[in-house]
C-alpha cells in the first residue's frame, strides 16, 4: 500500500515520522524545503506537487492550515482527485469547518473516491510520541479500513459519526483548549505576581482540581512541563494563528445554530491581539505573554 502525505509542517512532519516507522511507502509534499528534507531523511519519498504525490497512492492523508488549502489540494484542476483511482481513500486531518469536508466527500464519492475527516488532538508532543487522538467522521465500513493507518500515528481512534462529525468534535475540543490555556496562563501569571514559585504552583494545580492538559502537558510557564513549547521560546508548537482560526470556526458554527459561546469570544479577542503583536507563529501557550511584563518570565 502506497500513501501520499501532504502537509509536513509542525504536526504533519511529526505524524509522518511515525507512519514511516511502520515501513510504509510514503510520498510526501510540502512547500517548505526544510520539511521535505526532514521527511526524506526519515525514509520518505519527496514529490514535486500534491498531484505527483497522489498519483502512486492508495491512501492520501492531508494536514493543512485551512479549508481553502484542503479544497485546493483535492478539487483544483490538477488536484489529487484528478489522479486517484476509484476505491482510493482520502483522510483529511486538518481542522476545517464541517461543511467543507462534506462537500469534498460528496465530490469524491461521485468519482468513486472515499473521503473521511480525521482531525487530531494532542499537539506536537502527541504527534511526535504517536499518541494523538483522531476524531473520525465517515461511515462504519471506511472507519474500519482507516483505523490501522491512523493507529500508527495515534493512540485513540474515535468514531464520531458521519463525515463532518470529526470536525465538530475537533472545533468543540479546541474551543475548550483555547479557553483552558488562557485560564492556566492567567492563574500562573497571578501566582507568580503574588510571589509563589511557578514550579510549586504548577505542582499544586496538577495535583488538584485545576489540573488539565494545558496545566500538565503544555504549561505556558517556561520549564514547567517537559518538552512543552514554553521551554523553547514557544517555537515548534501549535501556532497561535491556528488557535485563532479554530476559535473562529467554533464561533461561526455556534452562530449557525444560535448557540451562545461567551468565553470563546473573549479568548478569541486575546489571541487576535497576540497575533497582531507579531506572535502568530508562536505556540498558542504564548498567550501567557498577555499577562506578563516584557521579559519578566
Amino acid at each position: 500500500m502506497n500513501i501520499a502525505f501532504i502537509g509536513l509542517g509542525n504536526m504533519g512532519g511529526k505524524m509522518v515520522q511515525n507512519l514511516l516507522k511502520t515501513g510504509a511507502t510514503v510520498y510526501g509534499f510540502d512547500l517548505s524545503q526544510t520539511a521535505i528534507a526532514h521527511f526524506v531523511e526519515a525514509g520518505g519519498i519527496a514529490s514535486d506537487s500534491p498531484h505527483d504525490a497522489a498519483k502512486n497512492a492508495d491512501i492520501v492523508i492531508t494536514m493543512l492550515p485551512a479549508a481553502k488549502h484542503v479544497k485546493e489540494i483535492y478539487l483544483a484542476e490538477d488536484g489529487v482527485f484528478t489522479v486517484l483511482k476509484q476505491g482510493s481513500i482520502c483522510i483529511d486531518s486538518s481542522t476545517i469547518d464541517p461543511q467543507s469536508i462534506k462537500d469534498i466527500a460528496k465530490i469524491g464519492a461521485e468519482k468513486g473516491i472515499k473521503v473521511c475527516d480525521a482531525p487530531v488532538s494532542g499537539g506536537t508532543i502527541g504527534a511526535q510520541a504517536g499518541t494523538l487522538t483522531f476524531m473520525v467522521g465517515t461511515d462504519a465500513d471506511l472507519f474500519e479500513q482507516v483505523k490501522s493507518v491512523l493507529s500508527s500515528m495515534g493512540k485513540n481512534i474515535v468514531y464520531c459519526g458521519e463525515v463532518g462529525s470529526g470536525q465538530i468534535a475537533k472545533i468543540c475540543n479546541n474551543l475548550i483548549l483555547g479557553i483552558s490555556m488562557t485560564a492556566v496562563a492567567e492563574g500562573m501569571a497571578l501566582g507568580a505576581k503574588l510571589g509563589i514559585d511557578p514550579q510549586i504552583l504548577a505542582g499544586v494545580i496538577n495535583s488538584s482540581s485545576g489540573r488539565c492538559w494545558s496545566s500538565e502537558v503544555c504549561n505556558p510557564w517556561p520549564d514547567v512541563s517537559a518538552n512543552a513549547p514554553a521551554g523553547r521560546g514557544y517555537s515548534d508548537g501549535f501556532a497561535t494563528q491556528l488557535m485563532l482560526k479554530d476559535l473562529g470556526l467554533a464561533i461561526e458554527a455556534a452562530g449557525q445554530v444560535k448557540q451562545p459561546v461567551l468565553l470563546a469570544g473573549l479568548v478569541q479577542q486575546q489571541y487576535q491581539q497576540l497575533c497582531m503583536q507579531g506572535n502568530a507563529q508562536l505556540d498558542f501557550s504564548s498567550i501567557i505573554q498577555q499577562y506578563l511584563p516584557q521579559n519578566s518570565q
